[in-house]
């Protein structure tokens, strides 16, 4: 695991794309400036075309940052959390004749850059396929708990346990399935059903480690999963709820599969491409 807290991101070192869109605009009007950001959406879509340029450059810098007591306690619990899913995902793979390979985990604040361009704190913990690394800010764990309602230890592995399960679907070629048809009209449902067993992959974990559990942890894991269905989180940040945006699955969805993982606790039980979009 990687400890970034000490490395920010500084604006400053390029100018993005401003110079070229007042130069479009100076020689093709308005027209061309629109012309200009489809090529750049096209692009994005492709994969083509990093975000974080448009942003203008910067660089890494070491800055001065002591955590308090209570992040490094977070800290320590996330290493733990990481390590177990070593130990159960390299058990899972020599079972069905495959070998694990483990993912590096960052902790950053603020910004970080990564292989999937310029990683946010707001955009909450994500996995990047390309590098095969998890990024969480610890902050996470602070609106997981007082903004989504979701508090809790093992809420917060839930959290780890879900982005390890994208690893996982790296491993097995399933995300770079789905990462070629971007663009499609439909591509938001293989979104949802790449999400959905990720959230089954976190029941396998569950499952692994139900020795250790009582019926408040796996409650804490089901209220995390409750809170950050697109549903959910639609009827909080726009009042009302717009199915086709959808790109992780409902509460109710998401809820569903990680139990289905957990009962299981089985790889190959968790084929959320097969079935009908509507019978997810």
């Amino acid at each position: 695991m990687e400890d970034a807290r000490r490395r920010r991101v500084v604006r400053g070192g390029g100018s993005g794309l401003g110079p070229l869109v007042n130069l479009v605009g100076r020689t093709f009007g308005i027209k061309g400036i629109l012309a200009l950001l489809v090529l750049g959406f096209i692009g994005w879509q492709m994969g083509l075309l990093d975000p974080a340029a448009l942003h203008g450059g910067g660089e890494v810098r070491e800055v001065d940052y002591q955590p308090t007591p209570e992040e490094e306690e977070r800290l320590a619990f996330v290493r733990v959390v990481l390590a177990d899913t070593e130990d159960i995902w390299s058990q899972e793979f020599t079972r069905v004749g495959r070998q694990y390979q483990e993912p590096e985990l960052v902790v950053y604040r603020g910004q970080y850059p990564t292989a999937c361009g310029l990683g946010d704190a707001r955009m909450g913990p994500f996995y990047c396929p390309s590098d095969r690394r998890v990024y969480i800010d610890l902050g996470f764990y602070d609106d997981l708990e007082h903004q989504l309602d979701a508090p809790g230890d093992f809420a917060q592995a839930y959290v780890i346990a879900h982005e390890i399960g994208h690893h996982v679907q790296n491993l097995l070629g399933i995300s770079e399935q789905v990462a070629a048809m971007r663009g499609r009209p439909d591509y938001n449902e293989y979104s949802v059903r790449l999400e959905l067993q990720a959230d089954y992959l976190a029941g396998v974990w569950a499952n692994r480690n139900q020795h250790y559990l009582d019926r408040g942890d796996i409650e804490e894991a089901m209220r995390a999963a409750n809170q950050i269905g697109d549903d959910t989180l639609q009827a909080k940040t726009q009042g009302r709820v717009v199915p086709h945006a959808f790109t992780h699955g409902t509460s109710e969805q998401r809820m569903r599969w990680f139990r289905r993982g957990l009962e299981s606790g089985r790889i190959e039980d968790g084929d959320t491409f097969e079935m009908p979009y509507d019978s997810l």
